[in-house]
């Protein structure tokens, strides 16, 4: 039986079970708690047998925190981080600003230039050794440019944690859209690092213009170019709010990304800390993820596929280890057999673990090559999806198939040498 990566790639289960037996370094899921998720990571850290969860202040009271941390610190190999969110210390979200970590006034002077930064790192130590965290997120604001000031306030966070804990450190890097379009900014970012005294980055990244799936390839060039330099500067880099796009990051040596349910959970946005955030989709859809063409689809296109007699094309490998999806393909229409909003959830965050554990392979070349090859696997389906009027609309991925080529392109000349010397001890 075969293991399929993203598009139609494939690695047999014997395989798989030999890489984890030596040892070889994999990306790794991690999930990225929203709204509702409670259930989902419970159930996921069950079925995987271990996870960590990114605990999420904004979509948990403080009660909720503490008891979800326990159920999944006490479930084997379950274990738990804190994402502070203090992307934006003006936030006004009510869930987010009831924790007492948040500072109750904040001005920019008084701020970062007294004692309450410092309280702000005591409590947010305080809550990780309490909620038993692996790992320490330092927070980091939101830089839509960055400056002296915002790398100032890097080192400041940093310095601020040492000596008070002996977990490891995890400084947050969340980026706008514009700071991730400039080559000099992420030059900026990389040459900082140098002087972080932190082990690890916790990246988050605007997507530009609100898409779901990126479509600048500028963007996600300078996303893997950044992930890229700071792996080759010997930080671990976890990546924070991604889709099933951002599985190209194996290629450049990503340790973990996290992704959950909901769109605000697969793509960052600053937005969704503010307190007038509309709190989910108005128009909730249901939406199949179709791991060998890496597109989603609503369920009346499903339709068409039966109808065009193509859905079974669209059938996902079983060797993914998701059942949530079968209704589907029982022989019945699709949008008839009640499918619902949770086992779609689950299907795709079962999908992409499972993808995300066989992206990164034993060289860089191996890693892009077998990349890219799924990506040409990808746009031979889905070309013949659409000539049968199958399409996935804003998720499909025919749209940004060139992009992630174009980004993976930019890597191999830039980042390909120091990337193949070093593959092995990334």
């Amino acid at each position: 039986m075969e293991l399929a990566l993203h598009s139609g790639m494939h690695v047999t289960r014997r395989a798989m079970r030999r890489m984890i037996a030596s040892g070889r370094r994999m990306m790794e899921l991690q999930i990225q708690f929203g709204y509702g998720m409670m259930d989902h990571s419970r159930y996921f850290v069950e079925t995987w047998g271990g996870g960590t969860v990114i605990l999420s202040p904004r979509d948990l009271t403080p009660d909720q925190l503490e008891r979800l941390s326990r159920e999944i610190t006490t479930s084997v190999n379950g274990k738990v981080l804190l994402d502070p969110q203090f992307y934006l210390p003006n936030a006004d979200h009510e869930r987010l600003t009831s924790h007492t970590f948040w500072p109750s006034r904040y001005s920019t002077k008084d701020f970062w230039s007294g004692p309450k930064v410092r309280e702000l790192i005591r409590k947010l130590l305080d809550l990780n050794i309490k909620l038993g965290s692996e790992a320490i997120i330092l927070p980091g604001l939101f830089a839509e440019k960055i400056d002296e000031d915002w790398l100032a306030r890097q080192i400041l966070l940093i310095n601020e944690a040492h000596g008070l804990t002996t977990l490891p450190l995890f400084i947050t890097v969340a980026l706008g859209e514009r700071a991730v379009r400039s080559d000099t900014e992420v030059e900026d970012i990389l040459a900082a690092a140098e002087d972080w005294d932190a082990g690890g980055i916790y990246l988050v990244c605007e997507h530009p213009g609100d898409d779901y799936l990126v479509k600048d390839p500028t963007w996600l060039a300078n996303v893997l170019d950044l992930v890229a330099g700071l792996r080759l500067k010997n930080k671990k880099v976890l990546v924070g709010y991604c889709n099933h796009q951002m599985l190209a990051l194996a290629c450049v040596g990503a340790n973990w990304i996290a992704s959950g349910t909901w769109m605000n959970v697969r793509s960052f946005s600053p937005d969704k800390f503010r307190n007038d955030y509309d709190e989910e989709i108005k128009q909730r859809a249901t939406w199949y993820y179709c791991p060998q063409v890496l597109s989603e689809y609503k369920i009346p296109f499903l339709d068409i596929a039966k109808k065009q007699g193509i859905l079974a094309r669209m059938t996902p490998p079983k060797s993914l280890g998701s059942q949530h999806a079968d209704l589907i393909f029982s022989g019945v229409q699709p949008s008839v057999v009640g499918w619902t909003e949770q086992s779609a959830f689950r299907h795709y965050l079962q999908c992409l673990w499972s993808q995300v554990r066989t992206a990164h392979r034993d060289t860089f070349d191996e890693t892009a090559d077998f990349y890219e090859r799924g990506l040409d696997s990808a746009e031979i389906l889905l070309t013949e999806l659409h000539r049968s009027g199958v399409r996935g609309q804003m998720r499909d991925f025919l749209e940004v198939i060139d992009v992630n080529r174009a980004a993976l392109s930019v890597i191999r000349t830039n980042r390909g040498p120091m990337l193949r010397r070093k593959w092995s001890s990334l």
